[in-house]
């Protein structure tokens, strides 16, 4: 606390801490603004009914605007969804590939590529969602859109698109200009908006005796130790440690320090999560708008709660794990760069071995870190499902709260360490600042 007290006294900290919370301001606003030609009563009683369904999981994920059928309805996933799709591109187009080695140019064209693609992405859910609510009723059979028509879903695919551009240009921003990672704290407002819904809609369960009181010290208990477990494993890291030689310079000797190469457990942090859900949630929710028999056969069998969903998701876990860590750190780059500065791990040769040893301790970590995210993904949304708790309280959203809080905290504390404020440095525990 003493840390973050010093931080208000930094006037440029203190400045990127306000803009992000007048941007999620903002963000919050425009969840509650619907989209014309809704009827909100009848919206709001399908969604009360489907709450456990996949329409749950995405409404989670927009922070409540799809319940609302806000113009922000669509979230940020399309833009999750085209930052993965360029991803891949990346991978096997060689155009793509040679414009993320051009530093900050290339940079900037990718993200450019990307914004395109989000915009057609969100067109393209925007259409089919517009389709799918004109033949949706509410449980009393009230038909959800007031007057559908072609205006309508014109109207929808306009209003929906500009909401997820201006989402994007949002996340942006708070990446510039605030603090932490702009797209990743609008997914964080969201789901911690839903929070006191979700807890309410827990107390009504427990009225209305659908849930057994035994129940809820299990369930708190058990979010009390998923935070704990969530937070050991993010702070975690493997130390492979570095000597440098001794060089003469002049009069002067450099190197022969002793250091270490920190290497997290969880490489990958929150992303494979978010982006399984993204991956999982897009085919299934234009499936369930789309009324042919074997579309909706396909759409069940990919629905919360089937084997094949928890398989799938599992393994989006694992290949985005593997995936997103083989884009940001690679072996080859930093054995050469320790190389250069005389650096070396004590008993693997420089170059080439020590490429191959950090590409071994890599993988093993990952690993690790895969079979920790879909445990904690996964395995908490079993038993809170069996227990009929909302998906609020699941692992996943569990997960990218507690994450994105520690990452925020970690750019909280590199501002202090930068100023001289120590206030974390003497009582904070979130390790590896060093």
């Amino acid at each position: 606390m003493s840390g973050l007290i010093s931080a208000a006294s930094i006037p440029e900290l203190r400045k990127r801490v306000i803009f992000t919370l007048l941007m999620l301001l903002v963000y919050r606003m425009g969840v509650q603004i619907p989209t014309p030609g809704i009827n909100g009563d009848a919206l709001a009683a399908f969604f009360e009914k489907n709450a456990s369904t996949l329409f749950g999981m995405f409404n989670m994920f927009s922070g409540g605007a799809l319940e609302n059928f806000s113009i922000f309805a669509l979230g940020i996933m399309p833009y999750i969804s085209a930052s993965i799709i360029i991803q891949l591109l990346t991978v096997v187009v060689p155009q793509l590939e040679s414009l993320s080695k051009e530093g900050e140019a290339g940079k900037r064209t990718i993200t450019k590529y990307t914004r395109y693609g989000t915009v057609v992405l969100s067109v393209i859910q925007g259409f089919f969602i517009a389709t799918g609510l004109e033949s949706m009723t509410s449980p009393n059979g009230v038909p959800i859109v007031i007057d559908p028509s072609l205006q309508f879903r014109l109207m929808t695919v306009l209003t929906l698109t500009s909401g997820t551009a201006f989402i994007m240009w949002l996340g942006e921003q708070m990446t510039e200009r605030g603090i932490g990672n702009g797209i990743s704290m609008i997914i964080f407002a969201g789901i911690v908006a839903r929070m006191p819904a979700a807890v309410g809609n827990t107390v009504e369960l427990i009225k209305s005796g659908e849930l057994s009181l035994i129940f809820l010290p299990i369930i708190v208990v058990m979010m009390f130790l998923v935070v704990g477990f969530i937070i050991f494993v993010e702070t975690s890291q493997r130390r492979i440690p570095i000597q440098y030689a001794k060089r003469v310079v002049g009069r002067r000797v450099y190197g022969g320090q002793s250091s270490h190469l920190p290497l997290k457990i969880n490489v990958s942090g929150v992303i494979p999560p978010i982006f399984a859900s993204s991956i999982m949630m897009f085919p299934a929710t234009i499936g369930s708008f789309i009324h042919i028999d074997w579309v909706q056969r396909f759409s069940a069998a990919l629905s919360p709660g089937t084997v094949y969903y928890y398989t799938m998701y599992v393994g989006m876990i694992v290949f985005f794990c593997f995936f997103y860590t083989a884009v940001t750190f690679k072996p080859d780059d930093v054995a050469e760069n320790l190389k250069k500065n005389g650096g070396f791990i004590p008993g693997i040769r420089p170059g080439k071995k020590t490429a191959e040893f950090l590409d071994h301790a890599l993988v093993r970590l990952t690993v690790v870190g895969a079979v920790y995210l879909s445990a904690v993904c996964v395995m908490p949304t079993l038993l809170i499902q069996q227990l009929n708790v909302p998906f609020y309280f699941g692992g996943t959203a569990l997960l990218i709260v507690v994450g994105v809080s520690i990452d925020t905290i970690a750019q909280i504390e590199s501002h202090l360490v930068m100023r001289n404020y120590d206030g974390f440095m003497k009582s904070g525990r979130i390790r590896g600042r060093h």
